[in-house]
C-alpha cells in the first residue's frame, strides 16, 4: 500500500526561534505552490520556542501565518510550547525550562533569566515579568493549539505516538514527548506518523514513518517534507552555524 494524501501538504520540522530560515522556507514553499498551481496546506509540527534568538518573532509569523489567506495551517504544539505555559503556571518549572534553552525565549521577550536560581521566589518574580511581557495573542494562539491533525493516510504529531497503545487512548503528553519505542518500531500505527522532536542531520523518510527535525538549533538546517498524492519530496534551508556548536540535546 502507498500512502497518499489529497490536499497538497507542507510538513515543517522544529524551528526553535529561528525565525529568519522560518520565514525562507515559507517562502519557499508559497513559490513551490504556486508553481505546482494548487493551494497548500502547511502543518507546523511544533517547538517554536527556546534556544534560538528570536522566539517571540517566530509566534508573531505563527500568527500571521494561521490568519493567511493564500495556504491552510494547522499548528501544533509541541514540548517547548507546553513548557513554556507551564512556566507560567509553575513557575518552579523554570529550572527545568531553563535546561531546555527558555533563557532563549525570555530573552526575546526582553525578560533575563537567573542564571542562578535558588528559591521559589526568584522563579516567582522571573515568571510574573515574563507574564507581564508575553502578548497575550500568543498566549491564546499556544494555548488553543492542538497535539495531532489526520489527513487521509498521514498522522502529524510533534514527537511520535505509542506504538503498544490503540491511538484513541493516546493524548497530547504522548504526542509531544515519546521517543525510543515510537522510533525503534517499524509501524507505530495505522497511519504515515509526521513528525519532529528527535534532531538528526539527516530526516527519516520510511514507509511508517518521515521525522523532520534536523535540530536547527545546532545544524543550521531547518527541514520541511512536501506530500503531494504519492509523492514526498525534502525542502530544506540553512545558514551558517558556529562549528563549536553543541550536540543536540533531547529535550
Amino acid at each position: 500500500m502507498t500512502s497518499r494524501i489529497a490536499q497538497l501538504t507542507y510538513a515543517i520540522g522544529d524551528i526553535h526561534g529561528y525565525d529568519d530560515l522560518f520565514e525562507q522556507i515559507i517562502e519557499r514553499i508559497r513559490a513551490d505552490a504556486e508553481g505546482l498551481g494548487e493551494r497548500p496546506r502547511i502543518v507546523l509540527l511544533g517547538d517554536y520556542v527556546d534556544r534560538g534568538p528570536a522566539s517571540r518573532q517566530v509566534l508573531d509569523r505563527v500568527g500571521r501565518l494561521l490568519a493567511a489567506d493564500w495556504c491552510d495551517v494547522v499548528a501544533l504544539m509541541g514540548n517547548h510550547e507546553e513548557a513554556l505555559l507551564r512556566f507560567l503556571d509553575e513557575p518552579a518549572f523554570g529550572d527545568t525550562w531553563r535546561d531546555w534553552g527558555g533563557a532563549a525565549t525570555l530573552d526575546s521577550y526582553g525578560v533575563v533569566m537567573p542564571y542562578m536560581a535558588r528559591t521559589i521566589e526568584i522563579w516567582e518574580e522571573v515568571s510574573r515579568r515574563f507574564a507581564a511581557k508575553v502578548d497575550p495573542a500568543h498566549l491564546e494562539m499556544l494555548r488553543a493549539m492542538p497535539s495531532s491533525f489526520m489527513a487521509d493516510d498521514y498522522l502529524f504529531v510533534h514527537a511520535g505516538v505509542d506504538p503498544d497503545r490503540p491511538l484513541a487512548e493516546q493524548d497530547g503528553s504522548t504526542f509531544m514527548y515519546i521517543r525510543g519505542r515510537f522510533l525503534r518500531a517499524d509501524q507505530a500505527c495505522d497511519y504515515v506518523v509526521v513528525h519532529g522532536h528527535s534532531p538528526h542531520k539527516v530526516p527519516a523518510n520510511t514507509r511508517w514513518r518521515i521525522g523532520i527535525d534536523t535540530g536547527v538549533y545546532y545544524s543550521g538546517v531547518l527541514t520541511a517534507m512536501r506530500l503531494r498524492g504519492e509523492e514526498r519530496e525534502l525542502i530544506q534551508v540553512q545558514q551558517e552555524m558556529d562549528l563549536d556548536r553543541a550536540p543536540p540535546v533531547f529535550f
